[in-house]
């Protein structure tokens, strides 16, 4: 629809997957902005609006901080660094009459507005999706909130770890309640959040191919509660099919064994077994013809029903050779198995390596970003990683001047009235 009028290394960029989007970006933490992150590394001009000052909050979540930084403004968290690289980041108080025109303005000249202030907060500052769709009738307007536009709990404030709570995730998470360390355990990075950034992306070009076959933008509602159960998909299918409540095994898988974390000499490592000719060649390996030939475990219900008797028989096995012996000797025979890496760890895999997971990027303060690379994979529209994550407010003035027209005056009136 719209044509950037610069892209995010100031060179032509029509030959990345969303060179003609333009975002308006008044998210902050970590749902919104991953959102925002996936369509800057496809190619979409994001404009970060923050609070002058400090900007986004979690700019000052550290330690760790970002190495290298040669400023005397405070330091920026990796947190931040994370999901916020490839956007320009424009400081504006939208309580005030001045910064509301100007976001109007911009919206004007956007394709995709997104926030993820709590229900009913943007509409006192006239920046609601009524409001916004007065300037641009076209607008994709997704608001990102923790329990949706509507219902009785609309208006609370939510966060990661309640909605993996409340929406199920931890309850089949963690130890059997009846072993030692049993009791829910919440995932270890913030799921609800990845997750809703994840379905806003899908939805936000959903609503951008339809409007490029209608004409018409729309609005999105996304809910963090509501991502988190359709993450739980397979788990409640099952309860409704069977009426039973999943709950937590551990390692263990509900619908196939072994499958599940098992001791080494050394340490431990994983074993994934699929189906019953792979049951049959990982016996081989272990040399325990007896339990290939066992009529308790030579079908996979078999061993559902006799799992107990049969992890006991594994883990004696097991222990008997260590990881990287049982890892070689598995892979060789086709028999699903890998090793429980440490983050370290995993960027030293030679897989890693060559998929080139790792992005390294320095700001012009000196601040050096080392991040996880997009998983997307396109062959003609690949993602790339054109910009670091934003200085506070380092685009303010270019954003202003390239894209409004505000001239030298004007731009010093709104600093000096502290509207950027």
């Amino acid at each position: 629809m719209l044509k950037n009028i610069l892209n995010q290394s100031g060179k032509g960029s029509d030959d990345k997957a969303l060179s003609n989007i333009r975002v308006l970006d008044l998210t902050r933490i970590l749902a919104g902005p991953w959102c925002t992150q996936n369509l800057a590394d496809l190619g979409a001009e994001i404009i970060k609006i923050e609070r002058p000052g400090n900007g986004d909050d979690t700019r000052a979540w550290g330690p760790p901080w970002l190495p290298g930084q040669q400023t005397d403004r405070p330091a920026d968290s990796s947190y931040y660094s994370a999901a916020n690289r490839g956007k320009r980041s424009l400081t504006l108080d939208i309580t005030t009459e001045q910064g509301q025109a100007l976001i109007k303005r911009l919206a004007k000249i956007s394709d995709v507005f997104i926030e993820n202030f709590k229900v009913g907060n943007l509409k006192k500052y006239g920046l609601d999706y009524e409001s916004i769709r007065k300037e641009n009738p076209q607008i994709i307007y997704c608001s990102i909130t923790g329990f949706g536009q509507d219902g009785p709990y609309s208006h609370r404030p939510g966060y990661d770890f309640v909605f993996q709570g409340m929406g199920g995730m931890m309850s089949i998470t963690g130890e059997k309640d009846s072993l030692p360390g049993g009791g829910p355990q919440k995932v270890g990075i913030a799921l609800a959040d990845i997750m809703t950034g994840m379905y806003s992306t899908i939805a936000v070009l959903a609503a951008i191919n339809h409007r490029n076959k209608s004409g018409q933008g729309q609005y999105i509602d996304m809910s963090l509660l509501d991502c988190i159960v359709a993450l739980g998909s397979n788990q409640i299918t099952g309860y409704f099919s069977s009426g039973n409540v999943p709950a937590r095994m551990g390692n263990a898988h509900m619908s196939l064994v072994p499958y599940g974390v098992y001791p080494t000499h050394d340490g431990h490592i994983i074993i994934a077994i699929g189906n019953d000719e792979q049951w049959q060649r990982y016996c081989s390996v272990i040399d325990r013809p007896d339990l290939a030939s066992d009529d308790g475990f030579t079908k996979v219900t078999g061993r559902i029903v006799n799992r107990e008797r049969l992890d006991v028989n594994l883990n004696q096995t097991m222990q008997t050779r260590s990881s990287a012996d049982w890892l070689e000797e598995l892979e060789k025979n086709g028999v699903p198995c890998g090793p429980i890496n440490n983050y370290e760890q995993v960027f030293q895999n030679e897989q890693v390596i060559h998929r080139k997971l790792k992005v390294d990027l320095e700001r012009e303060d000196g601040a050096r970003i080392s991040a996880a690379a997009s998983p997307l994979r396109l062959t003609s529209t690949p993602p790339t990683y054109d910009l670091p994550p934003p200085i506070v407010g380092q685009h303010t003035d270019e954003i202003l001047q390239q894209l409004l027209n505000v001239d030298d005056e004007e731009l010093a009136q709104l600093r000096k009235s502290c509207v950027i």
